[in-house]
């Protein structure tokens, strides 16, 4: 399995979106958190800007398929997405040996 990282910035009415559809992403999360590595959003002091989302997958047409099926992409709460395979090398996620 691989990893695939979307860094996603939230639109000009990110705040209202997320607000109205925040128990969907919520329930979504609770059925589909086997499928991320870790996701929450991103900031600015108190000001929320956009999500990090780093999702397991085969390759990235499943994890994009998988970022879709998330109720803020429906919504429209992200304004620009973009996604890379993630290589974890050093951290926690690497198991701290680099390899």
């Amino acid at each position: 399995m691989k990893l695939f990282a979307f860094y996603c910035r939230d639109g000009e009415h990110g705040e209202i979106f997320r607000e109205h559809s925040h128990d969907a992403l919520l329930k979504h999360f609770e059925e589909h958190g086997e499928h991320f590595a870790v996701a929450g959003p991103l900031a600015k002091g108190d000001k929320i800007v956009g999500s990090l989302l780093i999702i397991k997958a085969r390759d990235e047409a499943e994890a994009r398929s998988r970022l879709e099926a998330i109720p803020y992409f429906s919504v429209g709460v992200w304004q620009s997405i973009r996604a890379d395979e993630f290589q974890p090398l050093f951290g926690d996620w690497a198991g701290g040996s680099g390899q």
